[in-house]
């Protein structure tokens, strides 16, 4: 039934049309995912015995009783030197099935993901302490942390290890020596990774998330002993970070993670994806940034988060912004729509204040030139 169908034609039509998964199932035909959307390949529709000929050439052979024992496996596979795809198979309605994702051979750049220049700024600047970028799912996390330690790796000799689940883009050292490690593959999980992360010599630690109590405690502790670490956080904005991190500790451990947070955080910068006008780009981020200054250190260690917004909207240029600002300069310079972009404020009002005063100083630039 198969014919000429093969899980090598279908890797490399993934790389054809730029899909980030495939997915195999009985009683479907082959499903990329491009651009976040589903799509059936012209192709009948699979039985049993086609999903395990189909999978069985890329199913490693020391775990081929493993998935008949444990009912799934998880495993890297190669197409040549560049393509490399991180593999779930499983038992499912009485058949394999499996989700296939292709790990991006080309990091974006920070011009190419539209971030504005503190992002670039903080990667420079930057050697030891802990680099938070934040946001829900789909907002571009793991795109721009590829972006900032691919930056360091253009332009700093050190050691980066990377901890990630899944490993999303595939780095090639420059400058730098780059570990990439995948949770699942290459080691059980991430305070095993991290464990180990610290006794492997690295000068920058990336840890594709924060999300349990021993991953955050040991990424803080890392960017204290004099690291440089970069992890994401699923969080709205940059405030909200640090009730997310506390709520993986005791109360009577706050002040002492606050006090550790304080002294080793050098920024958190979160974004937001939003569809863009301009012909050719399909999205581009809104961004808040929230930098660790002697001030901002000093309220988090006072629990104040409240005042961070004001903090950010005084900090007159220093890099710091927030998202009614980010937004504001995207609709000024014709990225985005207003109306879109007030979906997206988290005060629309606020927004269109924000745009009108824009407004008016373009309009009194224009009226003193024609002057």
């Amino acid at each position: 039934m198969l014919g000429a169908l093969t899980i090598q034609r279908l890797l490399l039509k993934m790389k054809e049309v730029e899909a980030s998964d495939l997915h195999i199932k009985v009683g479907s035909p082959p499903v990329l995912r491009i651009a976040a959307v589903l799509h059936r390949i012209d192709a009948p529709e699979m039985n049993a015995d086609d999903t395990r000929q189909l999978l069985s050439p890329i199913i490693p052979h020391h775990l081929v009783q493993v998935l008949e024992d444990r009912g799934g496996v998880d495993f890297s596979h190669h197409e040549g030197v560049e393509e490399r795809y991180r593999c779930s198979v499983f038992h499912a309605g009485h058949g394999l099935h499996a989700a296939i994702r292709r790990v991006n051979p080309k990091i974006p750049d920070f011009n190419e993901l539209h971030l504005p220049q503190i992002y670039e700024d903080m990667t420079e600047a930057t050697h030891e302490g802990l680099v938070i970028v934040c946001g829900v799912t789909g907002s571009g996390k793991s795109s721009t942390l590829a972006a900032m330690i691919d930056h360091i790796n253009e332009r700093r000799a050190c050691n980066i290890i990377t901890v990630e689940d899944p490993v999303e883009f595939l780095f090639r050292p420059n400058q730098a020596y780059i570990s990439q490690r995948e949770i699942g593959i290459d080691v059980p999980d991430f305070p095993i990774a991290l464990r180990s992360a610290v006794r492997q010599d690295p000068d920058v630690l990336m840890i594709g998330e924060m999300r349990d109590r021993e991953t955050m405690l040991a990424g803080i502790q890392a960017a204290e002993t004099g690291h440089l670490v970069f992890v994401t956080l699923h969080t709205a904005d940059t405030t909200q970070a640090f009730s997310r991190i506390l709520e993986f500790f005791d109360t009577k451990d706050h002040a002492f993670i606050r006090s550790s947070l304080a002294a080793g955080l050098r920024g958190v910068m979160a974004q937001r994806l939003i569809p863009c006008v301009r012909e050719g780009v399909q999205r581009v981020p809104a961004t808040e940034v929230l930098l660790n200054t002697t001030t901002v250190a000093d309220k988090i260690r006072e629990a104040e988060d409240e005042d961070m917004y004001a903090i950010i909207n005084s900090s007159g240029g220093e890099g710091m912004h927030d998202f009614t600002g980010s937004l504001s300069r995207l609709v000024e310079e014709e990225w985005i729509d207003l109306k879109v972009a007030e979906r997206y404020a988290p005060n629309a009002e606020g927004l269109r204040a924000r745009v009108r005063g824009i407004k008016v100083k373009a309009d009194t630039l224009v009226t003193r030139v024609k002057g």
